[in-house]
């Protein structure tokens, strides 16, 4: 559970940064901390939210909450799974969107891990109590298929396999805009955003190179449905590189996917396009196939999975339009 506590601002304190009091207030913080707590909205100035830069004076009352700290393993819950393939090596599970791969700050249950390890005598450690079995992950809003390691053996060799770029991954998504070539190459380095570091963005310098490759399966008045492959694997990567040749993923609400961007924008579209959004409250994204090379049979393993409902109920009125 939190720790909540409340600070009184003494008499005859002068004023002061909220940030820079906390951070001399409260046991083992650290600005960052307090900062990143103020914006998530855990700190409180008479009840109500405050910005950092908020000057306290005496009589305040600042109330506190301060998160419980992350768990040293991850505990196995009783999670129903879309089990895909299984055998004493490997596990591949057809993730649902909404579902966090591996327990991290703010989601310390309900996560795949937690479940597998319900369902599973054992996971490879990995190296990490908190995230065993886990070779690759996918977003919390991004459903589709991972294959997750029961040895350290199938680990490692799983783990090459992605190194190198040999496991064969098929995503598949639905986005903004009509196409004027079939298909192409997004190549821009990815980094941090300057002005939001929980998201990515493409950078002129000092990024990371990626590439996207892309074909276009279906093209509608203002969507198209896209068969998407990587080169490299960075974060968010096929989101903010589409999103940055404006074709953002549609419902996507961190990289621009529930605006409007295509289209002429009539009462009758307007009224369509909210509610496929209505629909899909998550970026339109599925990881639908997974191949590689089993690291014990060292033959051929290839799996394939349909579309989530809510992307195909957006298809299928698409179709009707």
């Amino acid at each position: 559970m939190p720790h909540e506590f409340d600070i009184v601002v003494p008499p005859n304190k002068k004023k002061e940064r909220l940030d820079v009091f906390l951070t001399d207030h409260v046991e083992h913080a650290t600005r960052n901390k307090v900062q990143k707590a103020i914006r998530e909205g855990a700190v409180l100035v008479n009840g109500k939210r405050a910005r950092a830069s908020h000057s306290v004076t005496p009589g305040e009352v600042i109330h506190v909450c301060v998160p419980s700290p992350p768990p040293q393993r991850a505990v196995p819950e009783n999670i129903s799974l879309e089990i895909v393939y299984e055998d004493d090596d490997l596990i591949v599970v057809n993730k649902p969107a909404g579902m966090v791969t591996h327990p991290a700050y703010g989601n310390y249950s309900g996560t795949l891990v937690n479940a597998l390890l319900f369902h599973c005598a054992q996971l490879s450690p990995g190296g990490d109590p908190v995230r065993p079995g886990i070779v690759h992950r996918l977003d919390k809003d991004t459903s589709g298929l991972i294959v997750a390691a029961k040895n350290e053996f199938t680990h490692s060799q799983l783990a090459n396999q992605f190194f190198h770029r040999t496991v064969r991954r098929e995503y598949q998504a639905i986005v903004w805009g009509r196409f004027t070539h079939h298909s192409g190459v997004i190549e821009a380095e990815l980094g941090r955003s300057k002005s939001d570091r929980k998201k990515m963005a493409v950078v002129s310098g000092g990024g990371k190179t990626a590439a996207t490759e892309y074909s276009v399966l279906r093209q509608y008045p203002y969507l198209a449905l896209l068969s998407l492959k990587l080169r490299t694997g960075r974060t968010h990567q096929i989101r903010v590189h589409l999103a940055h040749i404006n074709h953002a993923v549609f419902g996507d609400p961190t990289y621009n996917g529930r605006h409007m961007t295509w289209g002429p924008g009539g009462a009758r579209q307007i009224a369509e396009v909210q509610r496929l959004l209505r629909l899909i409250p998550r970026q339109a994204l599925h990881a639908k196939t997974i191949g590689f090379v089993h690291p014990r049979t060292r033959k051929e393993a290839f799996f394939d999975s349909a579309l989530p409902n809510d992307m195909r109920d957006v298809l299928a009125i698409l179709e009707e339009s």
